[in-house]
């Protein structure tokens, strides 16, 4: 087996147990995710609008 594939592997389970384990914290985990995602693309909209401008 590729190591790319075990190691891919490796961390759905993991993640898997995760969210079984500690459903709580994987959601947090993911919201905070979610808003560090929406934050830059505001940062990247805000600054090429001002660079069009």
């Amino acid at each position: 087996m590729n190591v790319k594939k075990i190691v891919g592997l490796l961390a759905i389970a993991l993640l898997i147990f995760f969210v079984i384990t500690q459903p709580g914290a994987a959601a947090n985990t993911v919201g905070n995710i979610g808003d560090t995602l929406r934050n830059a693309a505001e940062s990247f909209t805000s600054f090429f609008t001002g660079v069009l401008n």
